[in-house]
């Protein structure tokens, strides 16, 4: 090759791996409208029945925020029903959207329950303009990438996205083939293709951390109060994953059973930022697995004079186990605690792989209410359930008080082990169904009947308030 060629390709070749800046979209899809407890329940309980989860999208402003150096627009479609319950349809509200931020790729987030709706808004998208990229992400593209075979998907990225998506961003500013992005999933002619391996991966919670910019869902602040409050509520995690294995649990599939725990100083760092925010969700699966990590940012929390209200998952044998570290839990903030029960039966909790004695639930509860932590406590109910099941369930939850009780419904989540060892009992494959308050297997007691007396089941509680 001639000097005067060489020096032509390498030209070429400069103008080809320019970065240039995109423009990009992010959508939360809608939440899932069914609700079989709600729809079937007594009147007097139907107040009390959980509707929604209400609280910013964390992992996709976190993926959002990794690459603010392009121009980023982000749509939180919950938010926006929330808000302003006559808005346009999906479509509509995407393809306005679409007309205002013209972006060359659109990132949607998945979990189960809202896999239809999403692949709606990738459609519109399509239809909109068959050139922009669209990015699957979240829980469903870990745990079943085999759904996302529409040919409106061009990339999937299965577990911790955040690094892996800059590079997907990267490689389309520089017109490079998305191939050569390690760890995702591409569409090809055949339909999806995996690219190259990825070997290594920065851990997610400490060297790939990255604090995610809530001021890109600032238009719908009002929509993440929680129950009786005048304040928003932020999420914040101080780890991912989980190590222990409950057969229903997405989490610990979703990092293939690894658990990552942040640095003290970013969390505190973070917490220092959230001036509008005086209540703080802990997003964990499970906030408390390392006592000793809790003791010493909790103690970092008191030096600092960190005054927020704290709410936090944490399990009843943990609570059982470390009632001095709840007792300064509770002199720094913390306030309500999500604890999952599952089942006041011994043998049905060895069945969800709880790895708990039920024995524990009622010195939990007490440990709780001696620091004046209100709790919610949340039980399973499987669909084999009958007449008597229900009576003593009825009878347990009702000696057993907690201030806030939640009943949803033992659900085979696509990707984990209940789905395997269930697979026979299924009958609905709806995944928008997929979300805890619709059974999705046979059931014992004629379908309407089971979802009336799980209804009836959220009037047993101690306070009057709904968290």
């Amino acid at each position: 090759m001639s000097p005067e060629l060489k020096k032509e390709v390498r030209e070429v070749m400069k103008k080809y791996n320019k970065r240039r800046q995109l423009s990009l979209l992010f959508i939360n899809p809608p939440r899932s409208p069914y609700n079989g407890i709600l729809q079937f329940a007594p009147d007097d309980a139907k107040r009390f029945i959980h509707k929604k989860l209400i609280g910013p999208p964390l992992g996709l402003l976190t993926v959002a925020t990794a690459v603010r150096d392009h121009a980023v627009s982000f749509l939180d479609m919950k938010g926006e029903y929330d808000l302003h319950p006559d808005a346009p349809d999906i479509e509509q509200l995407t393809w306005s959207w679409l007309e205002d931020s013209n972006p060359h790729l659109v990132g949607v987030t998945f979990i189960a329950s809202e896999f239809n709706d999403g692949m709606r808004i990738f459609k519109t998208v399509k239809k909109f303009n068959p050139d922009i990229v669209t990015v699957a992400g979240g829980l469903h593209t870990t745990l079943c990438p085999e759904h996302f075979f529409d040919d409106t998907v061009d990339v999937v990225i299965p577990g911790m996205a955040t690094q892996i998506f800059r590079e997907v961003v990267d490689a389309v500013s520089r017109r490079r083939d998305l191939r050569s992005v390690a760890g995702i999933l591409v569409r090809g002619a055949a339909g999806l293709e995996a690219a190259a391996v990825r070997n290594e991966m920065p851990d997610p919670a400490r060297e790939g951390f990255i604090a995610p910019d809530r001021s890109l869902v600032k238009p719908w602040i009002d929509t993440y109060i929680v129950g009786n409050n005048t304040v928003p509520v932020t999420y914040l995690y101080t780890s991912l994953g989980c190590p222990y294995r409950c057969t229903f649990c997405s989490i610990w599939p979703q990092c293939n059973g690894r658990f990552y725990q942040r640095d003290i100083e970013s969390i505190i760092e973070e917490l220092k930022g959230l001036d509008g925010y005086p209540i703080v969700r802990f997003a964990d699966a499970n906030t408390v697995v390392n006592a000793s990590f809790i003791h010493r940012l909790f103690d970092r929390i008191l030096e600092e004079q960190i005054r927020k209200e704290y709410v936090m998952d944490i399990r009843f044998d943990t609570v059982v186990q470390y009632p001095e570290l709840i007792e300064k839990m509770a002199g720094a903030g913390l306030k309500v605690v999500i604890c999952g029960f599952e089942s006041f039966r011994q043998h049905e909790l060895e069945r969800y792989g709880k790895k708990a004695s039920a024995r524990q639930i009622s010195e939990a509860i007490r440990i709780f209410d001696m620091n004046g932590i209100q709790v919610r406590g949340n039980y399973v109910v499987p669909p084999d359930y009958g007449d008597d099941d229900f009576k003593a369930l009825e009878e347990y939850a009702a000696s057993h008080k907690v201030v806030y009780a939640g009943y949803t419904i033992l659900t085979p989540m696509p990707g984990t082990q209940l789905y395997k060892q269930n697979l026979h009992d299924i009958i609905d494959y709806n995944l928008a169904r997929y979300n805890f308050f619709n059974c999705v297997m046979r059931t014992t007691l004629p379908l309407e009947e089971f979802y009336h007396r799980v209804g009836r089941l959220w009037v047993i509680k101690k306070g009057t308030d709904v968290i």
